[in-house]
């Protein structure tokens, strides 16, 4: 078989690559190993995504299609220090119509998945797993687990923060853990959220994020300690309703739980490039953050914006595997990468218990910053545009 281009991983990265290079006379392959599993219940895994990221969406035709009634806007935030920080950001106070929306994982999976099965130019080979690799010169060699082999120009690894494709180029990264779980869970709560998104740096007990979902529910993402972490997910329904609800003030009165808690190891992974000869990394698989600024998905769905950004505009003439080509891509996503893996990086370290002598500090900090509007202003048109 062969392509333009392999995209190795059917995730979110990979599935909006895929339909970005919808109208590309590029013939493209995605390789995924199962169908994706699209659960009835509400999905315990949500994203916080950007309006930058929501209009990339709706280039793709995907936005649209989503069901209405699982999408929640974020119109105000409320951040809390440790010590009577506080920080608060308003979209109508920014000029804008929401800071964010919220959504499940499968509900923006579903979607690209059924737009890219529609996509003439692109092939799925799925269920398949890839076995081995080969950069040459001139092409990439991908073999299946099953004998097949793709022959291809550019190979994109879309495949996740372990992901198989980094590996077997070569691509050492480092991993730096930062001993906490991420807990996450969704509740029904006795009080209306308002459209407001809350997150409190707890010190000792690491960041616990609220996020508003439509009606009386919302979603928690608690990045504890991996004691806290353990115990969060050894609770049952009515304990950890009862913690959750605690820890955060009970500003949404008493809660009530939809899905159960589930948990996941957090750590920063650096790679020291996101290309080779014939490879592009995207998403996990080129890089990781802390989920205290629920930037994660959104810097994969940029990844994927620029890669396809940078292949459909290349001149005919020039190979899409080209080197110089892809390290237009590596350049252009660089400096925000490496931007937000620092600042989430540097947040975790100075709300982290062993930077207790700095609290007054910190905190003096927060309410500095929510009493000087053209600060907020910065902050919040960059996290529109990001």
């Amino acid at each position: 078989m062969n392509f333009d281009i392999v995209i190795v991983g059917g995730g979110l990265a990979g599935l909006s690559l895929a339909a970005a290079l919808r109208r590309s006379s590029l013939s493209v392959a995605l390789v995924e190993g199962k169908p994706p599993d699209f659960p009835q219940d509400w999905d315990a895994r949500v994203y916080a995504i950007s309006p930058a990221n929501a209009r990339f969406l709706d280039e793709l035709g995907a936005w649209r299609h989503l069901d209405a009634t699982r999408m929640q806007a974020v119109r105000a935030m409320e951040i809390h220090g440790d010590a009577g920080g506080r920080l608060d950001f308003s979209a109508y106070g920014a000029g804008a119509s929401e800071l964010a929306w919220i959504l499940e994982s499968t509900l923006m999976q579903r979607e690209l998945w059924e737009t890219v099965k529609r996509q003439g130019n692109l092939t799925l080979l799925c269920p398949a797993r890839p076995r081995d690799l080969m950069l040459a010169p001139d092409a990439a060699v991908l073999t299946l687990d099953d004998g097949r082999q793709i022959t291809a120009r550019l190979v994109v690894g879309a495949d996740g923060a372990e992901s198989w494709t980094r590996s077997a180029a070569g691509i050492d990264v480092r991993f730096d853990p930062y001993d906490q779980l991420g807990v996450v869970a969704n509740f029904e709560t006795e009080l209306p959220h308002r459209d407001t998104a809350y997150q409190w740096f707890r010190c000792d007990e690491g960041v616990l994020a609220w996020l508003p979902l439509p009606g009386n529910r919302m979603s928690m993402v608690w990045s504890a300690p991996e004691y806290l972490g353990r115990d969060l997910l050894s609770l049952d329904a009515a304990g950890l309703c009862d913690r959750v609800a605690e820890a955060g003030g009970r500003k949404l009165g008493a809660l009530q739980l939809i899905t159960p808690q589930a948990g996941f190891p957090l750590r920063l992974m650096r790679a020291p490039r996101c290309v080779a000869p014939r490879l592009a990394l995207i998403g996990d698989a080129a890089h990781t953050i802390h989920p205290l600024s629920g930037h994660g998905i959104n810097l994969g769905f940029q990844d994927a914006r620029v890669l396809a950004a940078v292949l459909n505009d290349r001149p005919a003439h020039i190979d899409c595997g080209d080197f110089s080509l892809l390290r237009r891509y590596e350049r252009a996503r660089k400096e925000e990468v490496v931007a937000l893996q620092t600042l989430t990086d540097s947040l975790h370290d100075l709300f982290g218990p062993s930077a207790d002598s700095l609290k007054r500090l910190r905190n003096l900090g927060l309410n500095l910053t929510n009493r000087l509007p053209v600060v907020k202003d910065l902050l919040v048109r960059y996290a529109l545009t990001t």
